[in-house]
């Protein structure tokens, strides 16, 4: 993929996987982090402070994931235009990126891709709309 080439991913957020939703949200509520989104009842708080976004999962997934929302901006707002998940999975995958989860690209609308970069990392694309 030529570096020059700008890929947009929307909206960045870290996606953290906890041990106690309710201690966490309190903690980060201490940082400045306010809750924009989620459930207790569902086990998972999006908050935010400022621009940064960071979302809270208990029980959903192990470690931590590296999150972008193609089509939102950071107050969870709708973005035109925007770049697909399936654009940006043909893109990845045109510039030899390996994907751990491919969308279906028959499919329009909500969809994710998931892969991991060099250091174990996980990334998640997840198009809400």
């Amino acid at each position: 993929m030529n570096t020059d080439t700008k890929l947009p991913l929307g909206a960045f957020s870290v996606s953290l996987n906890v041990k106690d939703l309710q201690k966490s949200k309190e903690f980060y509520e201490k940082l400045g982090f306010s809750q924009m989104g989620g459930d207790m009842k569902h086990n998972y708080l999006i908050m935010k402070n400022g621009t940064t976004i960071i979302g809270i999962f208990q029980g959903m997934f192990e470690g931590n994931i590296l999150t972008f929302n193609p089509g939102w901006d950071e107050n969870a707002k709708k973005v035109n235009p925007f770049s697909d998940v399936r654009d940006i999975q043909k893109k990845l995958k045109a510039a030899d990126i390996k994907l751990n989860t491919e969308a279906d690209e028959n499919t329009k609308g909500p969809a994710y891709i998931e892969l991991t970069d060099p250091d174990g990392n996980k990334i998640l694309i997840d198009q809400h709309r």
